[in-house]
């Protein structure tokens, strides 16, 4: 007679078969759960959790938290710049304003924060696509220094490994820094972008890159804040001084 967790493992092979870029741990419980809702989900966990140890020759980890059939690990780089490449005719630039407008007014990390993007800074360590300031109100009884905050949007979700390289450049002005990119990019990237960001302190924002009017920001990773170099704060501050403070 079968067991339980020798049918619960069967039914967790069949769903991997059926999803060529993994499936994440949590779905991968609940699609099973959805299948044998006589089964415990506690039971489910205990059978699904170390499924690549159970099946070393058949499943493994390509990120964490993902399951992915060994077979599938030869075609990963083929076959995922044709899936999470998110094709849509919406513009990057569409996008700067609903983002800045956002960090205004939900999560109020900055006063002011403006689209900015193309070659503002006229150097090969790039522009932001949108810059904030944080200030104190008049009404504020204690007084923060200025924060400078920045953001790297990217829609194309196959060029994200140049954009947190770009997030992590405008460190060297800023105190916080968002890499936003779109929900629609795999699994297995963002695992690794929601790593890299918790490493190196940098916010990752993941987003509808479909849906201009309603883009759904939302917080993966928070920011933390630094003291940035004053030097190369003021050097490209100075070409936006009207925009950003006036």
């Amino acid at each position: 007679m079968e067991t339980r967790h020798k049918k619960i493992r069967s039914k967790a092979l069949e769903l991997l078969e059926n999803n060529l870029n993994g499936v994440r741990y949590s779905e991968l419980v609940r699609m099973i759960s959805e299948e044998f809702p006589e089964i415990p989900i506690n039971t489910v966990h205990g059978a699904v959790w170390d499924i690549d140890r159970q099946f070393p020759d058949k499943v493994y980890k390509p990120a964490r938290g993902i399951f992915r059939l060994v077979k599938f690990k030869d075609i990963e780089i083929k076959e995922e710049k044709k899936e999470t490449g998110v094709e849509t005719k919406l513009k990057e630039e569409s996008f700067y304003k609903p983002f800045a407008d956002w960090l205004v007014n939900e999560t109020e990390e900055a006063t002011k924060a403006i689209p900015l993007g193309g070659n503002k800074f006229k150097d090969k360590w790039g522009t932001p696509d949108v810059i904030g300031i944080r200030e104190s109100r008049k009404s504020d009884i204690i007084k923060i220094p200025t924060e400078i905050i920045s953001a790297e949007i990217k829609t194309d979700s196959t060029n994200l490994i140049t954009a947190f390289g770009q997030a992590c450049s405008y460190k060297l002005f800023s105190n916080m820094v968002y890499l936003v990119v779109p929900k629609q990019s795999s699994e297995a990237d963002i695992s690794r972008l929601d790593s890299l960001c918790l490493i190196f302190g940098i916010g990752l924002i993941l987003f509808d890159a479909t849906d201009v009017n309603d883009p759904k920001f939302e917080i993966r990773v928070r920011p933390l804040k630094h003291t940035p170099d004053i030097f190369y704060t003021n050097e490209y501050l100075k070409l936006i001084e009207k925009e950003l403070f006036g």
